[in-house]
């Protein structure tokens, strides 16, 4: 009796899981969603590295923390005025220049010629390089609120910025190399 009473526990165990539902799967980790270009490369230069590469230009030969706050920091159009203005405002910049070479090899993105931004060339992306660590120099010049610091940075940029001036803005008319 004994022996039939484990016999049938052990065909009710197989039946029972030959039945069950499968374990659900591991909950899948959504992909990151691609980069996706939506200016061109003059309006990701006008729009970002122009307007923070003057902050660091300005500082140059102006105290940051010297700049008459705006009326109303916390809607100013000056962000050395605004709520986050001073050495603050010269960092975030310098950030920001970092940040945004990221921009400058996102595929897909236009020269406003119309021609593809040549991210595939080798100097395209040591050119990118320079302008991250010319953001970098300026950051770390910034948190020394140091303006002979700031003075090399801005030297570091303008290099990195004319390197690549020189290779892809600065052609004359229908140069192949041209990009902006």
């Amino acid at each position: 009796m004994r022996l039939r009473n484990v016999a049938l526990i052990l065909l009710a165990t197989v039946v029972s899981s030959c039945n069950s539902t499968p374990a659900p799967e591991a909950a899948k980790t959504p992909a990151a969603p691609a980069s996706e270009a939506h200016a061109n490369l003059a309006q990701v230069m006008r729009s970002i590295l122009f307007p923070n590469s003057n902050v660091i230009f300005y500082v140059q030969s102006n105290d940051p923390t010297k700049v008459k706050p705006a009326s109303d920091p916390a809607s100013a159009t000056d962000i050395l005025a605004s709520t986050y203005g001073g050495w603050g405002a010269v960092e975030n910049s310098s950030l920001a220049l970092t940040e945004a070479a990221n921009l400058l090899t996102v595929p897909g993105r236009k020269c406003s010629n119309g021609k593809d931004v040549p991210v595939q060339n080798e100097d395209w992306g040591k050119l990118v390089q320079q302008l991250r660590d010319a953001g970098m120099a300026a950051y770390k010049a910034a948190q020394s609120k140091n303006q002979d610091n700031i003075l090399t940075a801005a030297d570091t940029m303008t290099t990195a910025c004319s390197a690549c001036h020189e290779k892809y803005r600065d052609k004359p008319g229908g140069d192949a190399n041209r990009c902006m």
